[in-house]
């Protein structure tokens, strides 16, 4: 199976700044997309941002301008830098990884446990 761990949320202010990391582990035989998704309270799970292997990336458009998503594939991890946070980016934030097991396996989606970011006014 693979793991999906997120760290780095926290409680900051408007206007401040904070980076996400999640980092995979366990039985991986490729990771081609990986990205953050996040979840408000009453409100469905949204993407928030992808990044291919080959590097291309997709952004909410809330987002765009203000995050900023890379990876290491050495350390098959990504971050996930956010800039110029607003109260309306509070939510708790999860890792996706899409990934195969196994060089015939059909590639699937993983999930973090997730991390609560909270933006205070």
């Amino acid at each position: 199976q693979v793991r999906l761990v997120e760290s780095g949320g926290g409680l900051v202010q408007a206007g401040g700044s904070l980076r996400l990391s999640c980092a995979a582990s366990g039985t991986i035989f490729s990771i081609n997309t990986m990205g953050w998704y996040r979840q408000a309270p009453g409100k469905q799970r949204e993407l928030v941002a992808t990044l291919t292997t080959s590097g291309v990336t997709d952004y909410a458009d809330s987002v765009k301008g203000r995050f900023t998503i890379s990876r290491d594939n050495a350390k098959n991890t990504v971050y996930l830098q956010m800039n110029s946070l607003k109260p309306e980016d509070t939510a708790v934030y999860y890792c996706y990884a899409h990934a195969k097991i196994g060089p015939l396996w059909t590639a699937q989606g993983y999930w973090g446990q997730g991390t609560q970011v909270t933006v205070s006014s």
